[in-house]
């Protein structure tokens, strides 16, 4: 009885591991027309841990910064902004070619939605087998949707190889993406693919590359701090 009884138990622990239970995502107001969007993935197949997105409500469509870390989470994204603001989504740009980042590309171009990344992105997601985009740019490029310009900037190597930062200068909002760390860690976080004796020179290539910043959204956790994650990131990247 005893061994039916353990039996049991251990199936049903292994039924219960075996149900993933979807996560919701949320979207919080940021400034004007521009939205903080968290997404959720298991980078230890055990934490839920938030990815920051963005995304600017515009009258000739949305704009989306990077997608959420996975296909159910981004048709959640694209059902909210649809119903919300009757708005489709015009284009998406991914910040690096990391999941968290990339995961939602596929379902977005199926919706008819535009999706770009650096032509290095691209390059690194078919060689990590990760999604890839539709379009690509090789430098620094404008985007302008319905009145707002949105301008990708490559400070150089950090995180990845291929990291950029997305600016807002209506809003004055930098999308620093996992390129900047939040003040609420201490940790590198994942830097397998980092550059770590660049990360910081590159840290100081985007402090003198963009004036007047009012927000700085990170990758990943809150965004309390502003430009002094900037040094903050410097100091958590050499330990110092």
């Amino acid at each position: 009885m005893k061994y039916i009884l353990f039996a049991a138990l251990m199936l049903l622990s292994a039924y219960t591991r075996g149900q993933t239970k979807p996560f919701r995502l949320s979207t919080r107001h940021l400034t004007g027309n521009v939205y903080v969007y968290i997404s959720y993935g298991l980078p230890d197949d055990k934490t839920p841990f938030p990815a920051n997105g963005l995304y600017v409500v515009t009258p000739a469509g949305i704009v989306l910064i990077d997608t959420p870390w996975d296909e159910n989470q981004t048709q959640q994204l694209i059902d909210t902004l649809k119903q919300r603001y009757h708005q489709n989504i015009a284009l998406c740009i991914s910040t690096h070619f990391h999941s968290d980042r990339t995961a939602g590309l596929d379902l977005l171009k199926k919706n008819g939605i535009k999706t770009y990344t650096s032509v290095l992105t691209k390059q690194l997601a078919k060689q990590n087998r990760q999604k890839q985009p539709q379009f690509t740019f090789a430098k620094d490029t404008v985007f302008k949707v319905g009145g707002e310009t949105v301008q990708t900037y490559f400070p150089g190597e950090g995180h990845t190889r291929d990291n950029i930062v997305v600016w807002l200068p209506k809003s004055k909002v930098l999308f620093g993406g996992c390129f900047i760390k939040s003040m609420d860690t201490d940790s590198r976080g994942f830097i397998g693919d980092a550059n770590i004796a660049e990360w910081p020179l590159s840290v100081d290539r985007l402090k003198n590359k963009f004036r007047d910043i009012k927000y700085v959204i990170p990758g990943h956790q809150g965004w309390q701090g502003d430009t002094l994650m900037f040094d903050h990131t410097i100091k958590v990247v050499t330990g110092k």
